[in-house]
C-alpha cells in the first residue's frame, strides 16, 4: 500500500479533482500510477527524423512535449517546423513551449482539414491523435515523405473504462485496430513500411489518480465528474486499499508510412 492510498477518501478524491489537466506531462502520476512503455521507444525514435527533414509537422501536439524533446536531441533543427492542437489551454502552453525551438503552433480543431498547403511538409509526426485523417496527412505530405507516429490501439485501459461504463460493444472495444488505420493510411496511397503493436500493463495506486487520468484523458469515460460517479469511486477506493493497485492494459501501435514518390493516384 503506498502512502497516499492510506489517506481517506475524501482527500484523494479533491486531489484529484483539483490537479491541472493541461499539457501531456503525465509526470504528477510518479508513485501513484505506473505504464509500462512500448518497446520502440517513440520519442527518442521520432528524435531522429527532423535531422532528416526540411519542413515538419506535429498533429495534435498536446502541450508540445514530445516535440520539443524531439527537436532538443536533433542533430540539426529542420527550417521549418509547425504543430497543431485543438484545446486552447494546450495550444497557449504548446506556443509557450515550443517558440523558442522556432517552431510555429496553429490552433486547429481535431476533425478539421489541416490549415496547410498540399504538400508542404515532408515528415508529419503524431503521438496520441484522436483520430488520424488519412486523407489530410497524405495532402499534406510530399512526394516522399513520411508519416511517423503511435497511436492507441483497441480497447486501450478497457478494464477501467468498463468498471465504470460497463460492457462495451464489439464496435468500440475494436475501434483503432492497427490493421484497419494501416488499410486505410493504404487507401490514401501511403505505402506502410513499418507497423508495431504492444499490449502494456498499467497500475493505479490510488484513487487521485484513476480521477486525475479520467479527468485528463477525457474520452476514456465521457462527460466523467467525480460528482457523478462518486458511489463507484468509492468502490474503487476500497478495493485498491483493500486488494492492491488496480491493473489495466493499454494499447499502443507504431506506424510508419510513406507518400510515394511517383504521382498520385487518380481519385
Amino acid at each position: 500500500m503506498t502512502p497516499a492510498s492510506r489517506r481517506s477518501f475524501e482527500d484523494l478524491l479533491a486531489e484529484g479533482a483539483a490537479v491541472p489537466t493541461d499539457g501531456w506531462d503525465f509526470s504528477w502520476f510518479a508513485g501513484r500510477a505506473e505504464e509500462a512503455r512500448p518497446s520502440w521507444g517513440y520519442a527518442v525514435a521520432m528524435a531522429a527524423r527532423p535531422a532528416d527533414a526540411t519542413a515538419v509537422l506535429d498533429v495534435q501536439t498536446g502541450g508540445g512535449e514530445v516535440l520539443d524533446f524531439a527537436l532538443g536531441r536533433a542533430a540539426a533543427r529542420p527550417p521549418l517546423v509547425a504543430a497543431t492542437e485543438a484545446w486552447p489551454p494546450n495550444v497557449a502552453r504548446a506556443a509557450a513551449r515550443l517558440r523558442p525551438r522556432g517552431a510555429a503552433v496553429v490552433a486547429a480543431a481535431e476533425d478539421a482539414p489541416l490549415p496547410f498547403a498540399d504538400g508542404a511538409f515532408d515528415l508529419v509526426v503524431s503521438r496520441h491523435p484522436v483520430r488520424p485523417q488519412w486523407t489530410e496527412i497524405a495532402r499534406v505530405l510530399r512526394p516522399g515523405g513520411t508519416y511517423f507516429a503511435q497511436h492507441v490501439g483497441p480497447a486501450s485501459a478497457f478494464e477501467l473504462v468498463e468498471y465504470f461504463l460497463g460492457p462495451q460493444s464489439e464496435a468500440v472495444r475494436t475501434g483503432r485496430d492497427p490493421l484497419r488505420e494501416r488499410a486505410d493510411a493504404e487507401a490514401e496511397g501511403l505505402e506502410v513500411a513499418g507497423l508495431r503493436a504492444e499490449r502494456l500493463r498499467m497500475e493505479f495506486h490510488d484513487i487521485a489518480a484513476v480521477v486525475h487520468f479520467l479527468r485528463k484523458v477525457v474520452w476514456m469515460v465521457p462527460g466523467f465528474t467525480v460528482e457523478a460517479y462518486e458511489p463507484r469511486l468509492r468502490e474503487l477506493h476500497e478495493r485498491i486499499v483493500a486488494r492492491g493497485p488496480f491493473v489495466a492494459h493499454s494499447t499502443r501501435h507504431l506506424l510508419d508510412a510513406r507518400r510515394p514518390d511517383r504521382p498520385d493516384r487518380p481519385r
